[in-house]
């Protein structure tokens, strides 16, 4: 299948725009950029996660599985399909999502790539349903694989690691990363709520190193407004 690099690079650049006006509004009724299936470790169905993205009224999101795009995939031909059979109605942007391990001051993190281009050759070592290992698995590939796809890399839930924020970040914009999930739920609140604290160091980091600041659920359990 030929790779649609302009496609890929227009998804990228309206991403990225979407990620600049990302604040501590936005996830989880307006944008959500982190969830999961039963295609990796979550519990909705593909369809099951459509019918609730459109109820909620999601401008824009992505399904983030560990190492497998299939329940993107499954996601796209619903929503194609419920576009099909809804003309004129308003429907979320579905951008291309994945979580992967990674090693990065020689710690595992994990690094969301979004609006990539799945028929890529740089992103397919990635999305073969398991971690990868040796050079594969550093960070700063990772990273560039992500890019070299089309797509943007983003640190996920960057205060959740066995070494701070306060390191991570600055490592993480050394191996070229993109953003990072500025707004995140550390305790699992409800309402669904970016931890203050947190948000607020993260935050300020993107701003130091330059990075975009996105925000998710990280969505396991049955509803698109909480985590678990």
């Amino acid at each position: 299948m030929t790779v649609n690099i302009v496609e890929a690079s227009t998804s990228r650049e309206q991403l990225k725009q979407v990620f600049q006006s990302i604040d501590a509004k936005s996830c989880p009724r307006y944008f959500n950029f982190h969830m999961h299936t039963v295609h990796s470790d979550g519990r909705l169905q593909p369809s099951v996660l459509m019918e609730q993205a459109i109820a909620i009224g999601l401008k824009g999101f992505a399904i983030t599985d560990h190492h497998t795009i299939t329940g993107y995939q499954a996601a796209q031909s619903w929503l194609e399909n419920w576009r099909w059979n809804n003309p004129g109605a308003n429907a979320p942007i579905l951008w291309s999502g994945v979580e992967i391990n990674a090693n990065l001051l020689e710690i595992e993190v994990h690094i969301l790539g979004y609006g990539f281009e799945p028929e890529h050759i740089s992103i397919r070592p990635y999305i073969q349903r398991k971690a990868t290992t040796g050079e594969e698995y550093q960070a700063a590939n990772v990273i560039s694989a992500i890019q070299k796809s089309g797509g943007l890399a983003v640190l996920a839930h960057p205060a959740r690691y066995r070494r701070s924020h306060f390191e991570l970040i600055p490592a993480a914009a050394e191996a070229g990363i993109d953003g990072v999930e500025t707004f995140y739920a550390y305790n699992n609140p409800n309402p669904w709520k970016p931890s203050e604290r947190e948000s607020m160091q993260v935050q300020q980091l993107a701003n130091e190193y330059n990075l975009l600041n996105t925000c998710g659920t990280d969505t396991h359990g049955l509803n698109l407004l909480q985590r678990l």
